[in-house]
């Protein structure tokens, strides 16, 4: 059976959607744009997808969004879209961890991992994650210090974009920065919205809402 599900991933710079067939990504569009052209690349991108993929809307199984923490206008660009195709086509929405999504952008399976969504200044939306990629700690809003991540032995593999900056104090040799990856893609969501299907691991369309990080620590 083949079980299609569009993912869509806006929650920094990054505009991207994806079409993936049990689990493996079929299709992806993005574009990482400073300007945040998430409004008007959107929907090209979905139509694109599924254009170029020649499956039609009617075909699709779940609606995957990137649920945050990161742009506060990205995430309701994003969701608003994916809500809206989810009650339109009466099909499920899934909703994904954003910095889950940039972990399975990374290979090595050793050590820890720490992706890293850029909050202005020294402030980074962060949890971290073990070889297996599995979270071990909250999501949460950090101010980057040198003592940041000390209590952690071993290898420790930073990934997002954030990684220039948390250079400039995070000097421990047993930190390790990946370059190449700077942004969550829909391409990674392709496995983890389809294990969320399997499961029916679905959220309400109606009452569902992006995770605001930051306006979580404001009102706590």
């Amino acid at each position: 059976m083949k079980e299609y599900i569009l993912n869509i991933e806006t929650a920094t710079k990054n505009c991207s959607v994806s079409l993936s067939k049990n689990g493996v990504t079929v299709c992806c569009k993005e574009t990482a744009e400073e300007g945040y052209a998430h409004a008007e690349k959107l929907h090209v991108f979905i139509e694109s997808v599924l254009a170029e993929a020649q499956v039609p809307y009617s075909n699709l199984c779940a609606i995957a969004v990137s649920q945050g923490p990161g742009s506060y206008t990205g995430l309701r660009i994003g969701v608003s879209a994916a809500k809206g195709l989810s009650y339109s086509l009466q099909i499920p929405l899934i909703a994904i961890d954003t910095l889950e999504t940039l972990v399975y952008q990374v290979k090595q399976d050793n050590g820890w991992i720490v992706p890293m969504i850029d909050a202005r200044r020294m402030e980074v939306y962060s949890a971290v994650f073990n070889g297996k990629k599995e979270r071990i700690s909250p999501v949460e809003s950090v101010i980057l210090t040198p003592e940041s991540f000390s209590m952690y032995s071993g290898v420790m593999y930073f990934v997002g974009d954030s990684t220039e900056k948390a250079k400039t104090v995070l000097n421990n040799p047993n930190f390790i920065f990946l370059e190449d990856t700077k942004y969550p893609s829909a391409r990674e969501m392709s496995l983890l919205s389809y294990q969320k299907f399997l499961n029916k691991n679905f959220v309400d369309v109606a009452y569902f809402e992006p995770y605001y990080l930051k306006d979580f620590m404001i009102v706590k």
